[in-house]
């Protein structure tokens, strides 16, 4: 059967592209936003600056996603490519474990 196959390479590309949350530890990635983060987007993950966006419950894939282009020059920004130049894939890792992991209620406002 050709479809097993394709199927299992596509488990395997897909399990390589997503971040490994299993390795992610959101107390070092709460330390380290702490040290390089909490100024603009705070340790809550709520902007402290009107130009910084939100990252409390953003998606762990995106907040990768956003740091690794930063970090490579894909993605400028005269804040952020200085701050996640430095950054190892780990940091990364912890960072977007950290912030993904805060959860945030919205309630509706009254007619």
């Amino acid at each position: 059967m050709r479809i097993v196959p394709s199927l299992l390479a596509a488990a395997t590309l897909a399990a390589g592209l997503l971040p490994n949350v299993a390795l992610a530890d959101a107390t070092t990635g709460k330390n380290l936003a702490k040290a390089k983060c909490q100024v603009c987007h705070g340790i809550d993950g709520i902007a402290k600056i009107p130009i910084a966006p939100h990252l409390a419950g953003e998606s762990q894939i995106y907040i990768e996603t956003q740091l690794k282009a930063f970090r490579s020059g894909k993605r400028e920004h005269e804040m952020m490519s200085v701050i996640a130049k430095d950054l190892s894939d780990e940091d990364i890792t912890n960072l977007a474990q950290w912030y993904s992991a805060i959860k945030i209620q919205a309630t509706m406002p009254t007619e």
